[in-house]
């Protein structure tokens, strides 16, 4: 447990008390919470402005369900009498987070040796926080977020469940604008940092993917110098960040032959240059299978994953790196590696129904690779027509001005793979439709509807037994939860609750 009083906490983020606040009152951090629906008695909820609404409107059912403290931008009454709630008023609520999980991981590395692996890329970086902390619970105590909290609020509310005895704590980065991951980097100070890949998601607020890899690249800049950076050799931007690093690199790559002159500029030491996959391939359940090779040695331990789709060996590699770099045996790590299974909901997660249609839900995140990399493997899975594949896909957000072209892309690719029905949802999407029927789609094969609700007719229907549907689509298009509409029987899929106080439901990319 890792405690604060008022008066420290008003003390570290330049703070002050408001007027009857107890400066003794004891905050466990662990119980820090942005949202008034997860406050439990000895809280302190932090009030700040969300997408929908204001926090500070939350202030009284937070004290009601016992709050003892607030962390919030201005005064509040709580009565008509001018009595204020307890507080430290502060200039900005989440840049105090920010400060008071910097002096948390302060304490526990003055306390114990604690590692702090950080994470960041345009896509996998859930799938490898989750696979990194099935390898190294078993080794020491490890917090990791939770879902995937990756931003400016997520990051503080990880650091928040820590205590001092935590060994691995695990940083999932996100970012949406320049300066947010080294702002993020400067708070937890990581030993080890991962850069999975730079991609086309949120080009349209960066500008261009340029622009989105100095962002990611920021990462590897914050890195100490006995600290190390693990990088995707076969992501050309990403290898480029070795330049930036004060730390030492470690390449990890599934490519037969990577470019070992070039490895050898970039990287540290010779004997560390690759964390290496070869035999790479999928089995006839569409999961990853490999050797894995590790610095220094010869040796290939075979990796038999069960996660679905080949785009996951980037994630088991940037795992196994990581958990190497802290220290585990590679035995340990292939033997973890080769158990884990999806840990979170939402990515490439499959049902198989009993009427032996499979769903493959993959709509938390979408940009144009991770669409690509998606079809592939529906279309592996189909087995050169041996089954009827669906593609039921919505829009990718945040592309920019190329977000025409980019969906209209998607569609083509639909039909090289040889989809068999391309099912495209929402108006934002109706481009990769046109793209199909431009590309040769025919008759029924592609088809646009306006909405979930048009979608689900279509598929409650056509379906039949033996078809393999994917939904893949960005979060805030929604079709992960038609995936559960058509996964789960009729009146057990969950319900879509949105978090009017909080605006750390969506995580960043």
């Amino acid at each position: 447990m890792i405690e604060f009083t008022a008066a420290q906490i008003a003390e570290l983020t330049s703070g002050t008390l408001s007027p009857g606040t107890d400066p003794h009152a004891l905050v466990d951090v662990a119980l820090i919470a942005t949202d008034s629906r997860d406050v439990q008695p000895g809280s302190m909820y932090v009030a700040k402005s969300g997408e929908h609404a204001d926090g500070h409107d939350f202030l009284a059912p937070a004290f009601a369900a016992g709050a003892v403290l607030a962390l919030a931008e201005r005064k509040v009454s709580a009565d008509d009498a001018g009595t204020f709630f307890p507080a430290v008023i502060v200039a900005n609520a989440v840049l105090a987070m920010g400060t008071l999980a910097a002096e948390v991981v302060r304490r526990i590395r003055a306390h114990s040796p604690l590692s702090v692996i950080g994470i960041t890329g345009s896509a996998g970086k859930t799938t490898t926080k989750d696979l990194l902390a099935g390898i190294l619970s078993p080794l020491g105590e490890t917090v990791a977020p939770v879902g995937s909290y990756n931003g400016e609020v997520g990051v503080p509310l990880t650091v928040f469940r820590a205590v001092e005895s935590t060994r691995y704590l695990i940083i999932e980065m996100g970012a949406t604008k320049m300066g947010q991951i080294a702002y993020l980097g400067n708070m937890v100070h990581p030993d080890v940092g991962v850069v999975l890949c730079v991609g086309s998601a949120h080009a349209g607020e960066f500008g261009s993917i340029d622009n989105i890899a100095v962002a990611k690249g920021e990462l590897v800049e914050s890195l100490p110098a006995e600290g190390r950076a693990l990088l995707n050799f076969d992501d050309a931007r990403v290898r480029a960040m070795a330049s930036r690093s004060g730390a030492p690199v470690t390449f990890f790559s599934s490519a037969d032959a990577p470019v070992t002159a070039e490895a050898q500029t970039l990287a540290s030491t010779p004997e560390q240059l690759f964390l290496q996959a070869r035999n790479v391939h999928t089995n006839a359940d569409g999961q990853p299978e490999f050797d894995l090779i590790f610095p220094g040695t010869t040796e290939a331990l075979p990796v038999r994953s069960k996660l679905l789709g080949l785009h996951h060996v980037a994630n088991l590699l940037a795992a196994a790196s990581a958990a190497h770099a802290v220290g585990a045996s590679p035995e340990h790590i292939v033997a973890s590696l080769n158990e884990q299974r999806a840990a979170s909901r939402y990515r490439m997660e499959r049902t198989d129904r009993s009427d032996g249609v499979s769903i493959i839900n993959d709509a938390y995140n979408a940009n144009p690779e991770s669409m690509r990399a998606a079809l592939r493997t529906l279309a592996e899975l189909g087995g050169s027509g041996a089954r009827r594949t669906w593609a039921v896909l919505g829009e990718m957000l945040e592309l920019g001005e190329d977000s025409v072209l980019e969906h209209d892309a998607v569609g083509r690719v639909a039909v090289r793979l040889n989809i068999s029905r391309l099912l495209v949802v929402g108006a934002g999407a109706r481009a990769m439709h046109v793209g199909a029927v431009m590309e040769g789609s025919w008759g029924n094969e592609s088809m646009f509807v306006p909405d979930a609700d048009a979608a689900f007719e279509v598929l409650e229907a056509e379906l039949a037994p033996g078809d393999i549907v994917l939904l893949k689509s960005s979060n805030g298009a929604g079709l992960r939860f038609l995936g559960d509409r058509i996964a789960l029987p009729t009146g057990n899929a969950p319900t879509n609750t949105s978090d009017a106080s909080s605006s750390e439901r969506t995580a960043q990319p």
